[in-house]
């Protein structure tokens, strides 16, 4: 039982990414099913993610305390497991790690989500919780048309009971209007905005001057304020994460905007309008948790016979079907033609890329994520990226991320494979991107990357080199990446030839292809590996090598 000290909704925020959970409880009913979840199935469990490829850093000091990070938050929390009086998952974890359409199950289990709950109580510090929250914040896009992400930060985490709803509408609609007359920077305009709420949300705390916090020694009330204001947007970027994920939102990257998918208001409506706004089961943990772990409640549009053939004949009139077809076959038909139509979508999508159709659109986007200008830079990046290397050359470029069902990125790749995948019939290239920089980059990226390059090598059988590539490139990885391009690690499958390179020079490779009169050739791709293996051998340094590579790549096409 978790202890709530929260004067804010309270939301999973591990993993960052809801769809990361599904290989993991995958795992653990598969290896410790039937044990008891204890320190040393915890350290076990997070032993088995480093093996499996899908752990990526270098993680907590305490192994078992990563492995209760990773299952006892979103997994137990949103009951897809069930971790006494043994491990095991429940119905809807079974559901989740077998389905081939995640969206629905993700959407009902976070429809019930609630607090207070047998699974977290309120502390004596917390505010008097009353919500579903996922519940309440469908209710605010609804209300509005579209939510910005700053307004939901500021404002409807501070909805802790779902009798605050109207005046949580009054708070932000004031906000809108004193944005208009702001004259000043907007960003200085909301920052005071926030600080301004968060003092008198934490008013008590001010008083008495507790104001330490466990990020930081510093007590002063600045540290404070700021300490409270990243948790704000942590939690209001795990919130907008995991609406995203049952597939009835959309997000404008560029206005950083949640709102209702079009073709989902029907189907947000119905659930509004019928699932109780009070919490179940507050104090009975047994009947919560089968509650909870139901796949098959609450009750949503989509379980109608007649909506689901109505949707079928609307969308997709050129579909012949039985009118005795029951509802769970329908629901197949329905998952099978939107994949379908995805597919249709995506292909189009990568025609018009090769066809260069798409050039300005690929440059002006990384010029956005340079900026930061855009809401999910790390999944715009990995978008954009395979969207470029579509472009690049005739390979078969395939992205890793989840897509939605019009085509749209939803989702980076799951822990355990390379971001993209190239196949050049004779050999294959693994593109891995990040975001990140500094000593994090390293900590992060540099060893995963090697073991995604040669697992992949592994299951092609064929020759496998590797594109890394992010904004700036840390040292450590230069050095990382130039002793791997020698040494033959069994492991990684041999030797290892990962080429890091800085956005802006793989961008001068886009524009290269961009000017040429002819598209260019696999074997000018593999030309700038080969490349980079002939140079490691005599380099005199690891920044000797990548200098080189570095000038090659900005003249690939000479």
């Amino acid at each position: 039982m978790a202890v709530i000290d929260s004067k804010v909704i309270f939301v999973t925020t591990s993993p960052r990414t809801p769809s990361k959970m599904i290989p993991e409880i995958a795992l653990l009913k598969e290896h410790f099913e039937g044990k008891q979840w204890n320190h040393d199935s915890q350290v076990a469990f997070m032993e088995l993610l480093r093996d499996e490829n899908y752990f990526n850093g270098s993680g907590a000091k305490d192994t078992a305390f990563s492995a209760r990070d990773r299952i006892n938050r979103a997994p137990k929390s949103l009951g897809f497991v069930s971790l006494s009086p043994t491990i095991a998952l429940t119905p809807a974890g079974e559901r989740l790690i077998t389905a081939k359409r995640t969206e629905e199950i993700f959407l009902r289990q976070l429809l019930k989500f609630q607090l207070p709950s047998p699974f977290h109580i309120s502390g004596q510090n917390a505010a008097d919780f009353r919500i579903k929250p996922y519940l309440e914040l469908f209710r605010l896009v609804r209300h509005f048309g579209a939510l910005k992400f700053d307004e939901l930060m500021i404002f409807s985490l501070q909805m802790t009971d779902y009798h605050q709803f109207d005046s949580i509408v009054a708070k932000i609609e004031k906000f809108r209007v004193d944005k208009v007359k702001n004259t000043n920077n907007y960003n200085a305009f909301k920052k005071e905005y926030l600080y301004n709420e968060l003092k008198v949300l934490y008013s008590k705390e001010i008083t008495d001057g507790n104001t330490k916090t466990r990020e930081s020694g510093d007590n002063s009330v600045g540290a404070f304020l700021s300490t409270k204001a990243r948790n704000m947007r942590d939690y209001a970027d795990a919130c907008i994460r995991y609406l995203r994920a049952t597939g009835m939102v959309n997000i404008s990257h560029v206005g950083k905007t949640l709102s209702i998918a079009e073709e989902k208001i029907e189907e947000v409506d119905y659930f509004l309008n019928t699932i109780d706004r009070e919490p179940f089961y507050v104090e009975d943990k047994k009947e919560y948790s089968e509650y909870l772990g139901n796949p098959n409640i609450p009750a949503l549009w989509s379980d109608n016979r007649d909506r689901i053939l109505s949707r079928l004949k609307n969308e997709f009139p050129n579909i012949t079907i039985d009118e005795k077809t029951p509802a769970g076959k329908l629901k197949d038909i329905l998952d099978n033609s939107l994949y379908i139509r995805q597919q249709d979508i995506l292909y189009k999508e990568v025609a018009s890329i090769k066809n260069k159709q798409e050039y300005d659109d690929i440059q002006n986007t990384f010029e956005q994520i340079d900026k930061a200008n855009l809401y999910d830079g790390p999944l715009m990046l990995e978008w954009n990226v395979w969207r470029a290397m579509t472009m690049l050359d005739g390979g078969n470029i395939s992205a890793n991320l989840k897509f939605d069902d019009f085509g749209k990125p939803m989702s980076t790749a799951q822990g355990n494979m390379a971001d993209i995948e190239c196949d050049y019939d004779s050999f294959a290239v693994t593109v891995e991107v990040t975001t990140a920089s500094g000593q994090r980059q390293y900590e992060m990226e540099g060893e995963p990357v090697a073991r995604h390059l040669g697992k992949f090598k592994k299951s092609t059988g064929k020759e496998t080199y590797c594109l890394f590539i992010a904004p700036t490139i840390n040292p450590a990885c230069i050095s990382h990446f130039f002793v791997l391009q020698q040494m033959n690690v069994e492991f990684y499958g041999g030797k290892s030839t990962i080429i890091p390179l800085e956005l802006r020079v793989f961008r001068k490779m886009i524009e290269d292809v961009y000017k040429a009169s002819y598209t260019p050739s696999p074997s000018q791709v593999e030309k700038l590996f080969k490349f980079s293996q002939s140079i490691a051998k005599n380099a005199k340094s690891e920044m000797d090598w990548y200098n080189k590579v570095k000038e090659k790549a900005l003249h690939w096409l000479e």
